[in-house]
C-alpha cells in the first residue's frame, strides 16, 4: 500500500478548512459505530420528513417526464414560483432573468463569490457566521473581514461596527438572518440601520442569506433587500432545506441584479449545470401550496427552544440568550475554560465539544468555526426526548469539571 501524500494536491485545497459541522457529525458516527449511544446535535438538519404533498408532487413530476437536463438558471415554472414568493413574502420584485436556482443555497453563495470577487477583495462577514462563509470567500480569492457581537448584544452588530469595518477594498457584506449559528434575528429597523451605512458606500453589495426565513419566532421576517436605498445592490439567497425539510433535495435559489444573476448562471454552467428536474417541479409546488406543515414545524421548534433554554439556563456557568429563529442555541461557555476533568483540561470551545462527545456522547459544534471561540452550537432539530436526555448528559459532564 502506498503512503498517503499531499504533494500532488493544490495549495487551494490544502489551505481550505474542513466544514466543522460535517467533521463533528462524522466523529459522532464513528463513535456510534463502536457501539456507543451518541446523540447528535451537530447538524443543521430538520428531523422532520419532507411534507407529503411535496413528495407527491415530485412523484407526479417523475411520471410526467421531468427526468431531463434543466436550464442552468432553473425551470421557468420554478423561477416564476420564486418570483411570486419573493413578492408575496419579502416585498422583493425580480424579473425571471434575475433569479437563479442552484444545488442548494451553499452553491448560490459560492456562485456569487466566484462571480464577483477579485483577488484581495474584502467581504465583511457578520460574526458569529455560518462555517462555510469564510472558506467560500477565500476560495474565490477574497479576504474575509469579521465583525463580531457577543451574547450580551444578542450576537447582533451595530451600524458603527459595520462602518468601521468597511474599506476601499470592500466588495460585499455577507450575513444570515435568522442566523446560523446563533438563531438571532435582525429586525426591520436594525436591518435598515445597517443598510443606511452600506447605501453610502458605492460598489458595496449585500449578500443576505435568508435560508431560515420560515423558522422565525418574531412573527415577521424582514428582508434587507426590500429597503429602497439598497434594493439594487442586494442579493437575496434562500432555499428549501430548512423551511420545507428538504435538505437532501439540494435546492437553493437567489434573486440578484441581472448582471450578477447572469454571471452566476455562467459560473454554474461550468460546474454543475441545472438542479434536478423533478425536484424543481416539486419545489415550485411547495412555494405555491399549503404552508401549514412548515408552520407546524416552526411551532415545534419554538416549543423545543423554550425547553432547551429553560434546562440549559439551570446549568452553572452556561450563559444562554433567547434566540428568535432557526433551531440553534449558542451558549457562551467561557466560564469552563481552564477547568479540568481528570487529566483533561478545557482550554477552549474545541476542547469543550470534544469533552462532551467523549464523556457525554453528545455531539455539538465548537464556536471557533463560527467566529465565536467562547461559544458552542447546539442544534435542537431532534426529538424532545433526545433533547432532554442530551441536556442531562451535558449537565452531568459539566458537573465533573473542576477549577
Amino acid at each position: 500500500m502506498s503512503v498517503a501524500s499531499t504533494e500532488h494536491l493544490s495549495q487551494r485545497i490544502l489551505q481550505m478548512e474542513e466544514s466543522a459541522t460535517i467533521k463533528m457529525a462524522q466523529m459522532a458516527r464513528d463513535l456510534a459505530a463502536k457501539g456507543h449511544d451518541v446523540i447528535s446535535l451537530s447538524l443543521g438538519e430538520p428531523d422532520f420528513d419532507t411534507p407529503v404533498h411535496i413528495k407527491e408532487a415530485a412523484k407526479k413530476a417523475l411520471d410526467e417526464g421531468y427526468t431531463k437536463y434543466t436550464p442552468v438558471p432553473g425551470l421557468v415554472e420554478l423561477r416564476k414560483a420564486i418570483q411570486t414568493k419573493f413578492k408575496r413574502d419579502n416585498g422583493l420584485e425580480f424579473d425571471l432573468n434575475q433569479i437563479v436556482v442552484s444545488n442548494g443555497a451553499k452553491q448560490s453563495i459560492a456562485n456569487i463569490c466566484m462571480a464577483m470577487l477579485n483577488e484581495g477583495d474584502e467581504v465583511v462577514i457578520l460574526a458569529p457566521y455560518w462555517v462555510s462563509y469564510a472558506a467560500i470567500v477565500q476560495l474565490a480569492g477574497g479576504v474575509p473581514v469579521e465583525v463580531s457581537a457577543g451574547i450580551e448584544k444578542d450576537y447582533k452588530i451595530t451600524p458603527d461596527q459595520l462602518r468601521s469595518a468597511l474599506s476601499p477594498r470592500t466588495k460585499a457584506v455577507l450575513f444570515s438572518s435568522p442566523c446560523n449559528p446563533t438563531g438571532s434575528v435582525y429586525s426591520k429597523e436594525e436591518l435598515e440601520a445597517l443598510a443606511d451605512v452600506i447605501a453610502g458606500q458605492e460598489g458595496v453589495y449585500i449578500i443576505s442569506d435568508e435560508i431560515y426565513e420560515y423558522i422565525n419566532f418574531t412573527g415577521q421576517h424582514a428582508s434587507i433587500g426590500a429597503y429602497e436605498p439598497v434594493k439594487d445592490r442586494t442579493i437575496t439567497v434562500n432555499g428549501f432545506s430548512k423551511g420545507f425539510a428538504m435538505t437532501g433535495w439540494r435546492l437553493g435559489y437567489m434573486g440578484a441584479p441581472a448582471s450578477i444573476a447572469e454571471a452566476c448562471a455562467k459560473m454554474q454552467g461550468q460546474f454543475t449545470s441545472g438542479a434536478t428536474a423533478f425536484g424543481q417541479a416539486a419545489a415550485a409546488h411547495a412555494l405555491l401550496s399549503d404552508m401549514s406543515p412548515t408552520h407546524e414545524m416552526r411551532d415545534a421548534f419554538l416549543k423545543r427552544r423554550d425547553m432547551m433554554i429553560d434546562k440549559l439556563s439551570q446549568i452553572p456557568g452556561m450563559k444562554v440568550n433567547r434566540p428568535q429563529g432557526a433551531f440553534y442555541i449558542f451558549p457562551d461557555i467561557s466560564d469552563y475554560f481552564g477547568k479540568k476533568a481528570g487529566s483533561q483540561t478545557i482550554h477552549n470551545a474545541d476542547d469543550f465539544c470534544e469533552y462532551l462527545l467523549e464523556q457525554a456522547h453528545v455531539a455539538t459544534v465548537s464556536g471557533t468555526a463560527f467566529g465565536a471561540p467562547d461559544c458552542f452550537r447546539i442544534s435542537y432539530a431532534a426529538s424532545e426526548a433526545e433533547l432532554e436526555k442530551a441536556v442531562k448528559r451535558i449537565q452531568d459532564a459539566v458537573a465533573n469539571l473542576q477549577a
